[in-house]
């Protein structure tokens, strides 16, 4: 079966954890993950700048190092990234701002892939939002 999923909520939510831990299961049960989208407050978790504290997870390191280790097509969507201060190298110079810090195997692109991902899978799944 091929999936979608989608996350909305900041890599400190529950949301994210749980997506998480719902991609590593979709892939150990020998399905496909189509496109991870981090969509409103999700793009978070494509920051390289993230820091958790000492005893808690760090979902967004995790989320970049699954996507890196299974060379998954990791999308930010562009819009939520830039009103939240996630940026790539390009989109940094663009909008002059000092550094990037879109974490490594995300790219910034348009709410359209997501659409375009869930014409080519059998499920979207949604974490977080309102």
């Amino acid at each position: 079966m091929k999936f979608v999923i989608a996350l909305f909520s900041p890599s400190h939510s529950p949301a994210s954890r749980r997506a998480l831990r719902f991609a590593e299961a979709v892939l150990a049960g020998g399905h496909e993950i189509v496109r991870l989208f981090l969509y409103q407050d999700g793009v978070h978790s494509a920051s390289a700048n993230t820091v958790s504290a000492q005893d808690e997870l760090d979902i967004a390191a995790q989320w970049s190092q699954f996507v890196d280790r299974h060379q998954l097509d990791g999308v930010v969507c562009i819009a939520a990234g830039l009103r939240r201060g996630v940026l790539d190298e390009q989109e940094a110079k663009r909008h002059q701002r000092p550094a990037a810090n879109l974490g490594s195997g995300w790219e910034l692109s348009g709410l359209g892939q997501l659409h375009e991902a869930s014409q080519h899978a059998d499920r979207l799944v949604c974490f977080g939002g309102h």
